[in-house]
């Protein structure tokens, strides 16, 4: 059951363009404010639905806040600077790293070969949906955007690493999206100039990020990574702009490509290579309890 729940919230990030689209006239702070906020939100439904109290002290240490703050905001405050300053693809490209460095921290000793050949091929699937188209100018501008959306691979690989470790309650996630979003709301305040006049359909798209791809999706992530089948969901990760590709086609929005069946197989094949687990031979089982 929590192997699914961390399909579901890769399922859920793959709506992230498609929604994203509504919601292009909200400034990226104060949209950050906005689904953090209704994030937030639903741990204090929970506690409500429970009849718990709503105020309760947060059970987190120190270091607990310092992840989650670190790997919420700072993915999402890096991702957008990175975009500000190297092409969209290319950033894309070099972010969806993270499966690979998350691949290769939750496989076993004697499994990081496997891990590690199952997540190139993984992220050669994505590199098929999204690579570069090869006309870009380097120069120091372009090379610190590539600097920051490494170190969104790198943080997002990094908290989902501590996530699995962790033992912490999957409704502290609601805590820590309400930090982020007091930090959103200040840099939306220092940086940006606000759109609160919404349509319907902007006002729609927001209320659905932050119920799916940049909310509830992270408490499904949560219990994934405790209870789940890790190497799997890093696995799986890799699927995510494939789905938004999918996602994007079905809506009419993108046209379908075979770089989009060629993605498919790649990244199946290595969720495949990264959990294979060769059976021993009964003989040798036996041979191993015998010595």
């Amino acid at each position: 059951m929590a192997t699914l729940q961390g399909v579901m919230a890769i399922s859920l990030w793959s709506l992230l363009a498609l929604l994203g689209a509504l919601t292009t006239a909200i400034p990226a702070f104060q949209l950050l404010f906005i689904c953090f906020s209704i994030s937030a939100l639903l741990m204090f439904t929970g506690r409500a639905l429970r009849k718990r109290p709503l105020l309760s002290r947060p059970a987190l240490s120190p270091s607990q806040w310092l992840v989650g703050i670190t790997g919420l905001f700072g993915f999402h405050w890096c991702y957008f600077a990175a975009l500000k300053r190297a092409p969209a693809l290319e950033v894309s490209l070099i972010v969806y790293l993270w499966p690979l460095l998350l691949s290769l921290l939750v496989a076993g000793s004697g499994r990081r070969h496997l891990a590690a050949l199952g997540g190139l091929l993984g992220f050669g699937g994505v590199a098929m949906l999204i690579a570069p188209s090869g006309e870009t100018v380097l120069n120091s501008r372009t090379l610190v955007g590539y600097g920051l959306a490494s170190c969104c691979a790198l943080l997002w690989a990094g908290y989902s690493w501590h996530l699995s470790r962790s033992r912490g309650k999957v409704e502290d996630i609601g805590w820590v999206s309400l930090a982020v979003a007091l930090l959103s709301l200040l840099v939306h305040l220092a940086t940006e100039r606000g759109h609160w006049s919404f349509s319907a359909l902007e006002g729609l798209g927001a209320l659905l990020l932050g119920l799916g791809p940049v909310g509830g999706a992270f408490y499904l992530w949560d219990r994934g990574l405790k209870q789940g089948n890790r190497p799997l969901l890093a696995s799986l990760s890799f699927a995510t702009p494939l789905l938004s590709s999918v996602v994007l086609v079905l809506a009419g929005v993108n046209d379908w490509r075979l770089a989009t069946g060629v993605a498919l197989v790649l990244i199946m094949l290595g969720a495949g290579v990264a959990n294979f687990k060769p059976r021993l031979p009964a003989a040798v089982k036996e041979g191993d309890v015998s010595g």
